[in-house]
């Protein structure tokens, strides 16, 4: 080990004295590759349980779970159930957050992989309202609530054990790896239900065939569980360990002493959530209930769309390690809140052509934000707090992205289903990232051969 002392923030309150430890050496960089690919096959199936969920949500969830009339009250419902599981990731965040924290990284993650595959694969069994009554939305919402549950603490857990594992120079480049697990997820699960939906008729997807993707979920939850299994614990937290220097109550100690972090963290997430969610969950909905899209053609673009994100986040990680993370961050804010308006005005045309190029420009603008922003959250706090203070900020910035698809569906039948209020909303919500990462490198703690 090194002399040097865990680096503490230069802005807000230190954290107490007894928890600096002597910071230990990261992994080779073959064991930092190794780690680093380990957590992308965990988080991919992560994202495809997670992207099932988001896409039936929107297709066929409303017909088979809620009963209505009006057909935009049903998708209210079902938006709302998605609402709910973004809900309960917050208390994911502060129950998993706090065992990373004081039993470690890699045994939590292990544990939410496997509530989150459960979950997915019993919502594929589970009998629709027509069959069981009020109990098929209630156990829908109860599943819900546990994936929420699990995913609250298992993206921040990913991104922590490969920046953690990784060279400081190299932690964005480390820490973007993980986040190929959400375009690969998305175009698994986004690709069941494209390959289900085209080779049968309409009416037995909507029946039946929607429940195939999620099935596919029970063997990939045993390649993700093995490759958990493979994963070395993070150094930092070892050293921790043997120091004795485990943070005693690290969710207090995170709102106390760090909480402008959790802010700005917050605020960094937003448009890789909230965006994602605005330009794929929401039109999606938009796409087959206003324009007559069908679901084959809505699903195909944000397959597209998840194509063209990995390089794009390989690329991001490259240029974090070279810029920081932070520039990388603002630079993509930015070209969002210029493309927002031309990304709606293409989907409101309705020509399955444009609404597709809207999809994919939705999907890739914020793609080199979301590709550092791991290693940004993880250089806010110091690794005694670290895991609940990433998987709170970034749980915070999911609340509200669970809300967007509902909020946008809702001004939608205010405005006589117009888009220029959705533009508006990713204008904000690039503007809230864009502040954000403004603030970034002054809030982060300083490492040896980390560029903020």
């Amino acid at each position: 080990m090194t002399e040097s002392t865990v680096p503490t923030p230069t802005t807000g309150a230190v954290p107490p004295p007894t928890n600096r430890v002597a910071q230990p050496p990261r992994r080779t960089p073959e064991q930092s590759r190794k780690v680093a690919l380990a957590s992308f096959a965990g988080s991919a199936m992560e994202w495809y349980d997670f992207f099932l969920f988001t896409t039936a949500a929107a297709l066929v969830f409303n017909t088979q779970y809620f009963s209505s009339e009006n057909p935009v009250t049903a998708t209210l419902a079902s938006f709302g159930t998605l609402a709910v599981g973004f809900a309960a990731r917050p208390v994911g965040g502060l129950l998993f957050g706090r065992l990373g924290d004081r039993v470690g990284r890699k045994k939590v993650l292990t544990t939410t992989i496997l509530l989150i595959g459960a979950s997915t694969v019993l919502i594929g069994l589970l009998p629709n309202y027509y069959s069981i009554g009020l109990i098929a939305p209630t156990v829908l919402i109860v599943l819900r609530v546990i994936q929420g549950l699990a995913l609250g603490g298992e993206w921040g857990g990913s991104v922590i054990i490969a920046a953690e594992n990784a060279p400081a120079a190299k932690r964005a480049l480390y820490a973007s790896i993980p986040q190929l697990g959400s375009p690969v997820g998305t175009i698994l699960s986004s690709g069941a239900f494209f390959i289900t939906a085209a080779a049968m008729s309409e009416s037995n997807f909507e029946s039946w065939g929607w429940r195939i993707p999620f099935l596919i979920a029970l063997p990939l939850l045993g390649v993700a569980v093995y490759a958990r299994s493979k994963l070395e614990e993070s150094p930092e937290f070892e050293a921790l360990k043997e120091a004795d220097a485990l943070a005693e109550s690290p969710i207090r100690q995170v709102f106390q002493f760090y909480w402008r972090q959790v802010l700005v963290g917050t605020s960094i997430m937003m448009i890789g959530t909230c965006g994602f969610y605005l330009v794929t969950t929401f039109v999606v909905s938009y796409g087959k209930r206003v324009l007559g899209l069908s679901a084959s053609t809505l699903l195909l673009a944000v397959v597209l769309g998840a194509v063209i994100e990995i390089p794009i986040l390989l690329l991001g990680g490259r240029w974090g390690t070279k810029y920081g993370s932070a520039r990388v961050i603002a630079w993509s804010a930015i070209t969002t809140i210029v493309l927002a308006g031309p990304i709606f005005w293409a989907i409101s045309t309705g020509h399955p052509g444009w609404v597709s190029l809207g999809i994919i420009l939705g999907i890739a603008a914020p793609t080199p934000a979301y590709a550092v922003v791991g290693a940004s959250l993880t250089s806010l706090f110091t690794p005694d707090v670290r895991y609940s203070g990433v998987a709170i900020s970034a749980n915070f910035s999911a609340v509200l992205a669970g809300c967007v698809p509902l909020v946008a569906t809702a001004i939608l039948t205010v405005t006589g289903d117009t888009l220029w209020p959705s533009a508006l909303m990713l204008i904000v919500i690039s503007s809230c990232t864009l502040a954000g990462a403004l603030s970034t490198p002054r809030l982060s703690v300083k490492e040896d051969g980390l560029i903020l």
